[in-house]
């Protein structure tokens, strides 16, 4: 019995007990909230619903406690319920009931851990983005990890998630960009506000072997000519970067097309027609205020060309022109007031501000030895996404960015990351599912068959460390859930780790394979199946956050 089945047990009971006495069912929560006691002892899962709901029916908490005590005990699947506190159940759960969670994982498969929250729910969701005036560095490679995470967890919550990178390819950056690769590519030293790094040099490399001619060029054909390959190969590159990192998009939107296409000058038009843009120093200013932004927002400088926000608005307008119901905006730390103007730009639009959500991630630090690491080859200044994978792989580097919230700072540790031991988590959560996969192959080379988990007597698994195993697994579900339901994907990494510690611990205290039999006992058998449960969430969760399951390590 899944924690959601028992949930659903215990609301289906309390609306019996509460109708046999002629009491208001209506005060019952939806989903009743059932959660694994801190300590064992208490029982394998707990409920507060006496005490939430019995102000409301005019009853003493415990004794409305002890009638669904009462009731529930007589439940198939469950072995005991005990009254504590001022209201509190504890429940025990009878071995063969505890079991099904095992079947039900198995049954499953690789969809167990799978939802319909969010089901028919599409979702454009915006990350990384990085200005192609460079490699990816560390803050968009959180972002790459995160982000695509989250588009998994989403998307194992019935939502329709289209990944989208907008190719910032417009702008003053672009213009620093181009002029650097000209200075680059004259011999000469970068300008003031230009770019550095290697890379740099390399890309005015190409350019000029793919155009021979360039730098000679009229200056204003020059420019484009650089900003036409320099900016194509910078981006070519990026994308390669992020797909043998695991990440890919389904849509790569080109700031510039809005501007091309006259959608920014027709989005400005509309918010002057609607009375939500006014003119003042020179300037056409956006009444943010109104929406609950901290100021106005200029949408065209007194130079009468566009501000950023303007391609913003635009951008905003054709997402939902696309007919996403949410969208979903993955920044960096230095973006915190884009979550006013965005909501403001959606209001302003006739929409609903909770179209728009916008998470802000924070910085990553790479440390060895508790000293910053500075190791760039091509960048010069930052830490990119080359440099990382080069150092600790992609595994490794996916899972360290991704097991911690994204709105908090993160020092990452290569020393630690490096390890082959179960100090690093992505190598004690893949080294289990390695020990599993090897358990299942030495159990088929001594002849023993799992068979099919519907026959085995998974009543016998009733060790401490199988139950606690167990429970562990049929947690999942709801981790997920929740992952998405929070946006923090974090949950899944987290949650494996304590999977592999319940895994560990019970290998270390159940024998599986019996060594010298010819013929599995069904104790064998079941803790087989379980061992295989285990390697399928494993494999799940790994799934969900872009981590390789490996068979061997």
């Amino acid at each position: 019995m899944t924690p959601a089945a028992l949930a659903e047990l215990v609301r289906t009971t309390a609306v019996d007990v509460l109708s046999a006495r002629g009491l208001d069912t209506s005060v019952l929560p939806e989903v009743v909230t059932v959660e694994r006691p801190r300590n064992p002892e208490h029982g394998d899962y707990a409920t507060n619903l006496a005490m939430q709901v019995a102000k409301k029916v005019g009853v003493v908490p415990r004794d409305l406690a002890g009638w669904l005590a009462e009731s529930l005990a007589d439940q198939d699947g469950i072995d005991s319920v005990d009254v504590a506190g001022p209201g509190f159940l504890n429940l025990r759960l009878a071995a063969d009931a505890q079991g099904q969670i095992v079947r039900e994982v198995l049954s499953n498969g690789a969809g167990f851990g799978r939802g319909d929250l969010y089901a028919k729910l599409r979702v454009n969701l915006e990350f990384v983005s990085a200005n192609p005036t460079g490699p990816i560095h560390l803050g968009g490679t959180r972002w790459a990890a995160a982000g695509d995470a989250l588009g998994r967890v989403l998307s194992a919550q019935g939502a329709e998630v289209t990944r989208e990178y907008y190719f910032n390819d417009a702008g003053a950056q672009i213009d620093r960009f181009v002029r650097s690769l000209i200075a680059a590519a004259k011999g000469e030293a970068a300008p003031e506000d230009g770019y550095g790094g290697d890379y740099i040099l390399d890309i005015a490399t190409q350019v000029t072997e793919a155009e021979p001619g360039a730098l000679d060029q009229p200056a204003e054909q020059r420019h484009e000519t650089f900003r036409r390959i320099g900016v194509g190969l910078m981006f070519e590159e990026i994308k390669q970067s992020l797909h043998e990192f695991g990440t890919d998009f389904d849509v790569y939107f080109h700031e510039n097309s809005l501007h091309l296409s006259g959608q920014v000058a027709e989005c400005v038009e509309t918010l002057k027609a609607s009375g939500h843009l006014y003119f003042d120093e020179n300037a056409w200013w956006l009444r943010s205020t109104e929406f609950g932004d901290d100021k106005d927002r200029v949408v065209i400088k007194s130079d009468g060309d566009p501000a950023y926000i303007a391609g913003d608005i635009a951008y905003l307008r054709d997402k939902r022109s696309r007919e996403f119901d949410l969208c979903i905006y993955m920044l960096g730390a230095d973006h915190h007031g884009y979550i006013s103007r965005l909501k403001a730009a959606a209001a302003a639009l006739g929409d609903d501000p909770a179209v728009v959500e916008v998470l802000i991630g924070q910085m990553v630090n790479l440390v060895r030895e508790g000293t910053p690491v500075r190791m760039s080859k091509r960048a010069g200044t930052v830490v990119t996404l080359e440099d990382l994978v080069e150092a600790v792989g992609v595994d490794a580097a996916r899972y360290s960015l991704i097991r911690s919230s994204v709105d908090s700072a993160v020092d990452i540790d290569l020393d630690l990351i490096s390890k082959r031991t179960n100090e690093n988590p992505v190598f004690y959560v893949q080294y289990a599912h390695a020990r599993l996969s090897s358990l299942q192959r030495n159990a088929m080379s001594l002849g023993i068959e799992r068979g099919d988990v519907q026959n085995a007597d998974l009543s016998l698994l009733t060790h401490e460390r199988e139950g606690d195993l167990i429970r562990t697994l049929g947690e999942f579900p709801r981790v997920v859930r929740s992952a998405a339901q929070l946006r923090e994907p974090h949950r899944v990494a987290r949650y494996l780790e304590d999977v592999a510690s319940a895994y560990h611990k019970f290998y270390d205290a159940c024998r599986v394979l019996q060594p010298g039999d010819d013929q599995a006992n069904p104790l064998t058998i079941a803790r087989l199946q379980l061992c295989e449960a285990t390697r399928q969430v494993l494999a799940n969760g790994l799934g969900l956050l872009g981590v390789s399951a490996p068979e061997q390590m």
